[in-house]
Protein backbone atom coordinates (compact mmCIF):
# COMPACT_ATOMS: atom_id res chain seq x y z
CA UNK A 1 0.00 0.00 0.00
CA UNK A 2 1.35 3.39 -0.91
CA UNK A 3 2.02 5.27 2.32
CA UNK A 4 3.55 8.48 1.03
CA UNK A 5 1.57 10.70 -1.30
CA UNK A 6 3.68 13.64 -2.53
CA UNK A 7 2.11 16.95 -3.36
CA UNK A 8 1.74 17.77 -7.02
CA UNK A 9 4.61 19.60 -8.67
CA UNK A 10 8.21 19.15 -9.66
CA UNK A 11 9.46 18.89 -6.05
CA UNK A 12 7.01 16.18 -5.03
CA UNK A 13 9.25 13.22 -5.84
CA UNK A 14 8.29 9.57 -5.89
CA UNK A 15 5.98 7.85 -3.48
CA UNK A 16 7.32 5.36 -0.99
CA UNK A 17 5.76 1.93 -0.87
CA UNK A 18 6.27 -0.08 2.30
CA UNK A 19 9.92 0.25 3.37
CA UNK A 20 11.46 0.75 -0.06
CA UNK A 21 14.17 3.34 -0.40
CA UNK A 22 13.07 6.59 -2.05
CA UNK A 23 15.27 9.28 -3.53
CA UNK A 24 13.55 12.44 -2.28
CA UNK A 25 15.29 14.12 0.70
CA UNK A 26 12.00 14.59 2.57
CA UNK A 27 11.25 10.87 2.50
CA UNK A 28 13.90 10.45 5.23
CA UNK A 29 14.25 14.07 6.28
CA UNK A 30 16.13 13.55 9.55
CA UNK A 31 18.80 11.38 7.98
CA UNK A 32 19.08 13.70 4.96
CA UNK A 33 19.75 16.61 7.32
CA UNK A 34 22.21 14.72 9.53
CA UNK A 35 24.28 13.62 6.54
CA UNK A 36 24.10 17.07 4.94
CA UNK A 37 23.85 20.57 6.39
CA UNK A 38 23.70 19.31 9.98
CA UNK A 39 26.71 16.99 9.81
CA UNK A 40 28.56 19.20 12.36
CA UNK A 41 25.76 18.44 14.84
CA UNK A 42 25.67 14.70 14.11
CA UNK A 43 27.07 11.49 15.50
CA UNK A 44 27.17 8.61 13.05
CA UNK A 45 28.02 4.93 13.10
CA UNK A 46 27.69 2.83 9.97
CA UNK A 47 24.44 3.96 8.35
CA UNK A 48 22.87 5.13 11.62
CA UNK A 49 22.91 8.79 12.65
CA UNK A 50 21.67 10.97 15.47
CA UNK A 51 21.87 14.55 16.74
CA UNK A 52 23.94 15.52 19.74
CA UNK A 53 21.87 14.98 22.88
CA UNK A 54 21.92 18.70 23.72
CA UNK A 55 20.58 19.58 20.25
CA UNK A 56 17.73 17.17 19.49
CA UNK A 57 16.41 13.70 20.36
CA UNK A 58 16.03 12.81 16.66
CA UNK A 59 17.93 9.91 15.16
CA UNK A 60 17.66 8.20 11.81
CA UNK A 61 18.14 4.92 9.99
CA UNK A 62 17.97 4.12 6.29
CA UNK A 63 14.47 3.30 5.07
CA UNK A 64 15.72 -0.25 4.38
CA UNK A 65 17.31 -0.61 7.85
CA UNK A 66 18.95 -3.95 8.67
CA UNK A 67 19.81 -5.61 11.99
CA UNK A 68 23.30 -4.14 11.66
CA UNK A 69 21.83 -0.65 11.30
CA UNK A 70 19.75 -1.08 14.47
CA UNK A 71 22.88 -2.33 16.29
CA UNK A 72 24.79 0.74 15.11
CA UNK A 73 22.00 2.99 16.39
CA UNK A 74 22.08 1.22 19.76
CA UNK A 75 25.79 2.00 19.99
CA UNK A 76 25.00 5.70 19.57
CA UNK A 77 22.46 5.98 22.40
CA UNK A 78 22.76 5.80 26.15
CA UNK A 79 21.23 2.91 28.14
CA UNK A 80 18.40 5.02 29.52
CA UNK A 81 18.09 7.51 26.68
CA UNK A 82 14.95 8.09 24.64
CA UNK A 83 15.37 8.87 20.95
CA UNK A 84 12.85 9.90 18.30
CA UNK A 85 12.50 8.42 14.82
CA UNK A 86 10.45 9.73 11.91
CA UNK A 87 9.40 7.02 9.47
CA UNK A 88 7.25 6.90 6.35
CA UNK A 89 5.35 3.92 7.74
CA UNK A 90 5.05 1.97 10.98
CA UNK A 91 7.70 -0.72 10.99
CA UNK A 92 8.70 -3.56 13.32
CA UNK A 93 11.04 -2.61 16.13
CA UNK A 94 13.67 -5.14 17.27
CA UNK A 95 13.02 -6.83 20.61
CA UNK A 96 15.99 -4.98 22.13
CA UNK A 97 14.10 -1.67 21.74
CA UNK A 98 11.01 -0.50 23.62
CA UNK A 99 8.56 1.89 21.99
CA UNK A 100 7.53 4.58 24.46
CA UNK A 101 5.52 6.87 22.21
CA UNK A 102 3.90 6.80 18.78
CA UNK A 103 2.14 9.59 16.92
CA UNK A 104 0.79 9.82 13.37
CA UNK A 105 1.87 13.03 11.70
CA UNK A 106 1.68 15.11 8.56
CA UNK A 107 4.47 16.58 6.48
CA UNK A 108 3.55 19.79 4.68
CA UNK A 109 5.23 21.39 1.66
CA UNK A 110 5.62 25.17 1.90
CA UNK A 111 6.32 25.83 -1.77
CA UNK A 112 3.20 28.01 -1.81
CA UNK A 113 3.91 29.87 1.44
CA UNK A 114 3.64 33.65 1.06
CA UNK A 115 6.82 34.66 2.91
CA UNK A 116 7.54 38.11 4.32
CA UNK A 117 10.11 39.53 6.75
CA UNK A 118 8.58 40.95 9.92
CA UNK A 119 9.88 44.26 11.27
CA UNK A 120 9.10 43.24 14.85
CA UNK A 121 10.84 39.86 14.68
CA UNK A 122 14.30 39.65 16.26
CA UNK A 123 16.96 36.97 15.82
CA UNK A 124 17.30 34.89 18.98
CA UNK A 125 20.76 33.87 20.18
CA UNK A 126 22.61 32.27 23.07
CA UNK A 127 21.52 34.95 25.56
CA UNK A 128 17.87 34.24 24.75
CA UNK A 129 18.03 30.48 25.40
CA UNK A 130 16.59 30.60 28.96
CA UNK A 131 13.54 32.51 27.71
CA UNK A 132 13.21 30.20 24.70
CA UNK A 133 13.25 27.14 26.96
CA UNK A 134 10.71 28.74 29.28
CA UNK A 135 8.34 29.55 26.41
CA UNK A 136 8.68 26.03 25.04
CA UNK A 137 7.99 24.53 28.48
CA UNK A 138 4.76 26.52 28.73
CA UNK A 139 3.52 25.91 25.17
CA UNK A 140 4.96 22.45 24.28
CA UNK A 141 5.51 22.87 20.51
CA UNK A 142 7.83 19.85 20.38
CA UNK A 143 11.36 18.82 21.40
CA UNK A 144 13.61 21.78 22.19
CA UNK A 145 16.90 21.53 24.06
CA UNK A 146 19.67 23.81 25.27
CA UNK A 147 21.43 23.88 21.88
CA UNK A 148 18.51 23.31 19.51
CA UNK A 149 19.01 26.86 18.28
CA UNK A 150 22.20 25.68 16.52
CA UNK A 151 20.00 23.94 13.95
CA UNK A 152 19.20 27.25 12.26
CA UNK A 153 17.77 30.74 12.62
CA UNK A 154 15.20 31.39 15.35
CA UNK A 155 13.07 34.52 15.38
CA UNK A 156 11.03 35.93 18.24
CA UNK A 157 8.59 38.71 19.06
CA UNK A 158 8.79 40.52 22.38
CA UNK A 159 6.22 42.49 24.34
CA UNK A 160 7.47 44.80 27.11
CA UNK A 161 10.82 43.04 26.82
CA UNK A 162 9.43 39.52 27.31
CA UNK A 163 9.62 36.81 24.63
CA UNK A 164 6.00 35.97 23.78
CA UNK A 165 6.26 34.14 20.44
CA UNK A 166 8.92 32.38 18.38
CA UNK A 167 9.56 30.10 15.43
CA UNK A 168 12.70 28.76 13.82
CA UNK A 169 14.49 26.30 11.57
CA UNK A 170 15.01 22.66 12.46
CA UNK A 171 15.75 19.93 9.86
CA UNK A 172 17.69 20.94 6.75
CA UNK A 173 17.54 18.23 4.08
CA UNK A 174 19.16 19.31 0.78
CA UNK A 175 17.06 22.07 -0.79
CA UNK A 176 14.57 22.22 2.09
CA UNK A 177 14.34 23.67 5.61
CA UNK A 178 11.79 22.74 8.26
CA UNK A 179 9.94 25.45 10.18
CA UNK A 180 9.57 24.35 13.79
CA UNK A 181 9.13 25.45 17.43
CA UNK A 182 6.19 27.66 16.42
CA UNK A 183 4.73 28.81 19.73
CA UNK A 184 2.97 31.75 21.36
CA UNK A 185 2.46 32.60 25.00
CA UNK A 186 -1.22 31.81 25.80
CA UNK A 187 -1.81 35.41 26.89
CA UNK A 188 -0.88 36.66 23.42
CA UNK A 189 -2.67 34.17 21.19
CA UNK A 190 -5.22 35.31 18.63
CA UNK A 191 -3.03 38.20 17.45
CA UNK A 192 -1.52 36.42 14.43
CA UNK A 193 1.99 36.35 15.90
CA UNK A 194 2.64 32.71 14.94
CA UNK A 195 1.58 33.29 11.35
CA UNK A 196 3.82 36.36 11.10
CA UNK A 197 6.79 34.40 12.41
CA UNK A 198 6.17 31.45 10.08
CA UNK A 199 6.20 33.85 7.14
CA UNK A 200 9.32 35.58 8.49
CA UNK A 201 11.22 32.32 8.98
CA UNK A 202 10.02 31.30 5.54
CA UNK A 203 11.62 34.45 4.15
CA UNK A 204 14.97 33.49 5.71
CA UNK A 205 14.66 30.04 4.14
CA UNK A 206 13.76 31.37 0.70
CA UNK A 207 16.62 33.88 0.82
CA UNK A 208 18.98 30.92 1.23
CA UNK A 209 17.42 29.22 -1.80
CA UNK A 210 15.59 26.49 0.13
CA UNK A 211 11.90 25.57 0.26
CA UNK A 212 10.05 25.62 3.62
CA UNK A 213 8.31 22.54 4.99
CA UNK A 214 7.00 21.49 8.37
CA UNK A 215 5.67 18.61 10.42
CA UNK A 216 2.60 18.53 12.65
CA UNK A 217 0.65 15.95 14.60
CA UNK A 218 -2.11 14.51 12.44
CA UNK A 219 -4.72 15.28 15.09
CA UNK A 220 -3.68 18.94 15.36
CA UNK A 221 -6.37 19.90 12.89
CA UNK A 222 -6.48 23.55 13.90
CA UNK A 223 -2.79 24.08 13.13
CA UNK A 224 -3.02 22.09 9.90
CA UNK A 225 -5.96 24.20 8.74
CA UNK A 226 -4.00 27.38 9.49
CA UNK A 227 -0.95 26.12 7.60
CA UNK A 228 -3.12 25.26 4.61
CA UNK A 229 -4.61 28.74 4.66
CA UNK A 230 -1.16 30.34 4.34
CA UNK A 231 0.03 28.12 1.51
CA UNK A 232 1.23 24.77 2.87
CA UNK A 233 0.03 21.56 1.20
CA UNK A 234 0.00 17.99 2.49
CA UNK A 235 2.93 15.99 1.15
CA UNK A 236 3.10 12.90 3.36
CA UNK A 237 1.81 11.20 6.51
CA UNK A 238 4.89 10.16 8.49
CA UNK A 239 4.94 8.45 11.86
CA UNK A 240 6.81 9.79 14.90
CA UNK A 241 8.10 7.16 17.32
CA UNK A 242 10.06 7.41 20.57
CA UNK A 243 12.24 4.44 21.52
CA UNK A 244 14.54 3.29 24.32
CA UNK A 245 17.24 0.66 23.87
CA UNK A 246 16.66 -2.05 26.47
CA UNK A 247 18.86 -4.88 25.18
CA UNK A 248 22.39 -5.88 26.11
CA UNK A 249 25.35 -3.82 24.98
CA UNK A 250 25.19 -3.52 21.22
CA UNK A 251 27.63 -5.82 19.37
CA UNK A 252 29.99 -4.37 16.81
CA UNK A 253 28.50 -5.56 13.49
CA UNK A 254 31.79 -5.13 11.58
CA UNK A 255 35.26 -3.67 11.92
CA UNK A 256 34.41 -0.88 9.51
CA UNK A 257 31.82 0.39 12.00
CA UNK A 258 34.42 1.08 14.67
CA UNK A 259 35.02 4.45 13.07
CA UNK A 260 32.22 6.28 14.85
CA UNK A 261 32.26 9.94 13.83
CA UNK A 262 31.74 12.74 16.35
CA UNK A 263 32.64 16.28 15.28
CA UNK A 264 35.37 17.85 17.38
CA UNK A 265 34.09 21.39 17.39
CA UNK A 266 30.47 21.75 16.28
CA UNK A 267 29.18 25.27 15.79
CA UNK A 268 26.11 27.14 14.61
CA UNK A 269 24.45 25.95 11.45
CA UNK A 270 22.15 27.99 9.27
Amino acid sequence: MALLQPAAGKRGGPAVVGHCVADHPLDNSVRSALLGAHAPLARTRGRAARYRTDVSPFAALPLDATEDDWADLAALVGPDEEIALTTVAPRPVPASWRQTFALPGVQMDGSGLDVAPDPEAVVLGEADVPEMLDLVARTRPGPFRTHTRLMGTYLGIRRDGALVAMAGERLRPPGWTEISAVCTDPAFRGQGLATRLVRAVGAVIRDRGDVPFLHAAADNTGAIRLYEQIGFTLRARPHFTALRFTGPEAPVPGADRDRERTPAAPGPVG
